[in-house]
């Protein structure tokens, strides 16, 4: 007995002698913060992050080999504490959401017959699927299945839904998806994502310069999901109640609903929702991302200005506009009279942005009350040129220096300043574009006589917007077609009596592919007017541009516009952006924001020390996908288009009142419904009754 004890006892002190001398020799050392860090995160064990569960990931980020960010699930306060705990900076912890970007589901037509096993990555392995659209939403689910959050469904159009409240973004939806539809990003990238060429886009989409997915604000319009619809607008376009009243829309004339009876009216619905948020007593929180601490000068504060102020400021930058008049808004409040965009929408629209913590100045003029030298010793990191066309064109005939010649930009910043303006009781206004009809029609308003519009071609080669024209000939504006003014004429006391002008012919067309106008030998006419004001065109004022100071290495086009990427914005200083009309000439509203978002997404990679680089597949300038453009829309049966409610114009002559009034709710959800919800190749053959949608 005493023996088997003592044997036990020398076998247990051999065991602890062998395991004692193992321990030291294969001794396996764990970092106590690897279990503080995976306190600190979700327990999913979801494999969003990329590592084989939370444990995996919590040691990554210990060893530095991942953000402290790594954990898509936890909140700013938790990636702060496992910054503290790893010791290094918390960075921008986006939220990630699954985004569908087809809207098609099973509308297009199959080019063979699939009989093989029903999941997504099976049939897509023949051809890419057995729809027409090789791009399109295959709608076997797989995705459906693939999420363990339930925050996905096949909805009933056949094209997977997602629930953002449940979505987690863990992104096994987008590894199981064949088609790259499914997509897991975080706003940042929703954000500054350019449409390409490889994309589910209609041609509306393609065609707005803005890229607005105008498909789908419509489609959230029509479910009643009015604060969806701005979302959506909102992450391509910060002005929607500026650009709902003066937007050319020119997705509208590729609307593919045109092709068989009108198009729908885009424009309208955008106003509709915007105009919905402006009344409702409220604003939408619009999220930015924490800050990084990079600080960027803006200089104007027209529309390309605070577009990409809107842009950099959610990214999480700091943008200050820097703007030479008393208040922000340039040319769209300078130029733009109150009779199309009323001064207190402006307001409300900048006041929002602004909001997002943007600092401004104003009456800080570019060149006088600074210089680029004291942007650079003040620390800003990038410098942003957004300065709108200011100088005008002139006439360039005897007799421009009389009392009573005005030109077209200055006319229209002195009124909206309430400045005194010597106008007589006959005027004429010289050109055809938009500033032109602006001037006019404005005239109109302060009550002259007569009212001339001068122009050197025919009303079809007008380059202003069509609804415009139409609304200056209601308001009793006389148009002279093929006329050349010649000179001015002069009354006893210096101020103009008259115009002499040419009649001109068109001849061949001209390198804009209009007919250039041929004067008439012989054909001197005389209007009898006291008031004329210069509208033929406009160039940037870069006047600030002096030789011996920093900005002297920049290149400058012909135009007197900045030499810049198209793609990026960036010019031949990497740190120096530009767009809107300093970098494209006078150009549309949608069209400066448009180019500022683009500008905004090259300096955030230039912010962020990444290569400054262009997305090559994107669809820019008048590039279109051909197999999108389609010529004949079956199944369609004609809807007429709402009509957009107006002043009445024996009212609107007398006042500067918004002329174009916002359409109801009845009108708006009719509008919406007439929307064929395009996709690149299919959409939908549903059609309208009464506002009521039903299969054709």
């Amino acid at each position: 007995m005493l023996a088997s004890i003592l044997f036990t006892l020398g076998l247990g002190g051999a065991c602890g002698i062998i395991l004692s001398f193992a321990s030291k020799v294969f001794y396996v050392y764990e970092d106590p913060r690897i279990a503080q860090v995976e306190s600190l995160m979700a327990g999913a064990n979801c494999g969003g992050c990329g590592y084989p569960g939370c444990s995996g990931a919590a040691e990554a980020a210990v060893s530095g080999k991942a953000a402290p960010s790594v954990c898509i699930l936890v909140g700013p306060e938790n990636v702060a504490a496992i910054a503290e705990i790893v010791g290094g900076e918390a960075g921008t912890a986006e939220a990630l959401k699954s985004y569908n970007e087809c809207l098609g589901g099973q509308r297009a037509t199959d080019r063979f017959l699939y009989l093989g096993v029903n999941k997504c990555n099976a049939v897509a392995s023949l051809y890419g699927g057995k729809r027409d659209c090789t791009i399109g939403c295959l709608g076997y689910g797989d995705c459906v299945r693939a999420c363990k959050f339930d925050a996905l469904e096949i909805g009933s159009d056949g094209y997977p839904v997602v629930h953002y409240d449940k979505c987690v973004g863990c992104g096994a939806c987008q590894v199981v998806c064949p088609k790259t539809i499914i997509e897991v990003s975080p706003m940042s990238a929703r954000l500054m994502h350019l449409n390409r060429e490889d994309e589910a886009l209609a041609p509306c989409q393609q065609t707005c310069p803005a890229e607005i997915d105008i498909p789908r604000y419509i489609d959230h319009i029509r479910k009643g999901e009015y604060e969806a619809a701005v979302n959506t607008i909102r992450e391509r376009n910060p002005l929607l109640l500026s650009c709902g009243r003066v937007c050319p829309h020119p997705c509208e004339t590729k609307c593919r609903r045109a092709i068989e009876d009108e198009p729908v009216s885009i424009n309208q619905l955008k106003r509709f929702v915007a105009d919905i948020e402006m009344n409702s007593g409220k604003r939408y929180p619009i999220p930015c991302n924490p800050d990084t601490g990079k600080r960027v000068a803006v200089i104007g504060g027209g529309p390309a200005g605070l577009t990409v102020a809107y842009f950099l400021r959610r990214l999480g930058h700091h943008p200050t506009i820097f703007e030479s008049m008393p208040k922000l808004g340039g040319m769209i409040r300078y130029g733009i009279p109150e009779y199309r965009l009323p001064k207190k929408v402006l307001d409300w629209e900048i006041e929002g942005i602004l909001n997002l913590g943007i600092d401004y100045h104003v009456n800080a003029e570019m060149g006088f009350d600074f210089d680029l030298a004291s942007l650079v010793g003040a620390g800003f990191d990038a410098v942003f040129f957004g300065v709108g066309a200011w100088n005008d064109y002139n006439l360039g005939i005897p007799g421009e220096d009389l009392k009573g010649c005005y030109t077209g930009i200055n006319f229209l910043a002195r009124i909206a300043r309430n400045e005194p303006v010597d106008i007589g009781k006959r005027a004429a206004v010289v050109g055809g574009g938009n500033t032109a009809i602006d001037c006019v029609r404005t005239l109109v308003r302060m009550g002259l006589e007569k009212v001339y519009l001068v122009y050197r071609r025919t009303r079809k080669e007008m380059p202003a917007n069509e609804v415009e024209i139409v609304a200056a000939e209601h308001e009793g504006i006389e148009f002279v077609f093929l006329a050349a003014p010649n000179k001015l004429l002069e009354d006893e006391n210096g101020r103009v009596k008259g115009l002499e002008y040419l009649r001109m012919e068109l001849g061949e067309p001209d390198a804009s592919g209009r007919r250039r106008p041929v004067p008439v030998e012989g054909s001197e006419t005389v209007l009898e007017i006291d008031t004329i004001i210069s509208a033929i065109g406009q160039n940037p004022n870069l006047s600030f541009i002096k030789e011996g100071t920093r900005l002297d290495k920049l290149e400058i086009t012909r135009w007197k516009t900045f030499e810049v990427n198209p793609e990026t914005c960036q010019t031949n200083v990497p740190y120096i952006f530009a767009a809107g009309d300093s970098q494209t000439g006078p150009a549309t509203v949608v069209e400066a924001i448009g180019g500022a978002r683009r500008a905004a997404r090259a300096m955030d990679q230039f912010l962020r020390g990444k290569p400054v680089v262009g997305e090559p597949r994107a669809l820019l300038g008048q590039k279109k996908i051909e197999e999108s453009i389609f010529k004949r829309v079956p199944g369609i049966i004609q809807s007429k288009r709402v009509e957009m409610p107006e002043l009445p114009v024996k009212e609107r002559i007398t006042c500067f009142e918004e002329v174009d009034m916002v359409i109801s709710e009845a009108d708006a959800l009719k509008e919406a419904n007439r929307c064929l919800n395009c996709c690149r190749l299919c959409y939908d053959p549903d059609i309208t009754v009464d506002g009521k949608r039903s299969a054709a």
